[in-house]
């Protein structure tokens, strides 16, 4: 069965921008919405999909467990190759940009997004998610909240990555970017901010 897929942006664009949503939330949630509305305005064309458990929840409106990785993985390459386009690059938030780090030099693409990686599961640290992230030849970019449960700036410090990969910081930012009122900091601007970023790094790519 092909993929629904959603395109924001022009068609002719000088690099194309494929997200994945997280665990919990769809391709339309308000921050996938915010990210790719606000690169298309940059001129960037942004593809999003569904994994087929977000896609069945949408049919059968109950909620679903995601996917087993393999299924994940396969989703993701099955959509790379149905998409045409010299600069590619691929990611998405938390879990759609963890199995987008998994299969991107397999894919081939020119470059790989996370916003808000989970290097670990919230309240532990042990279990971390980072081994295939020491060797990747995909250049990256990981945005990360600075107080993110999933993997804080102190947490991320005393990782081994590949030198291929470049994390930025949000200013107080939890999973989703969101700063606590008390920082001076809101989720708007870390939002922009966020995609400034990746706007930067496609154009660097492209």
């Amino acid at each position: 069965m092909p993929h629904e897929l959603m395109f924001n942006g022009p068609p002719d664009a000088k690099a194309t921008i494929v997200l994945a949503h997280g665990a919990g939330a769809p391709m339309d949630s308000g921050f996938m919405n915010f990210v790719a509305e606000a690169l298309a305005e940059r001129a960037f064309r942004v593809v999003r999909f569904e994994f087929p458990y977000m896609a069945q929840r949408r049919t059968l409106g109950k909620s679903r467990l995601p996917d087993r990785e393999p299924v994940l993985r396969k989703t993701w390459l099955d959509v790379v190759g149905s998409l045409e386009g010299e600069t590619l690059i691929i990611g998405g938030k938390s879990m759609g940009g963890r199995i987008a780090s998994l299969v991107a030099d397999e894919a081939d693409v020119a470059g790989l997004v996370c916003l808000g990686y989970p290097f670990h599961p919230p309240g532990k640290p042990d279990q971390l998610r980072t081994e295939h992230l020491r060797a990747i030849n995909t250049t990256t970019l990981i945005l990360q909240g600075e107080r993110d449960p999933f993997g804080t700036k102190e947490d991320v410090a005393g990782y081994t990555l590949s030198p291929q990969i470049h994390v930025e910081w949000l200013p107080d930012g939890d999973h989703s970017f969101k700063p606590r009122k008390s920082s001076g900091h809101t989720e708007q601007g870390n939002w922009l901010l966020a995609v400034d970023k990746v706007a930067a790094f496609a154009e660097g790519l492209a």
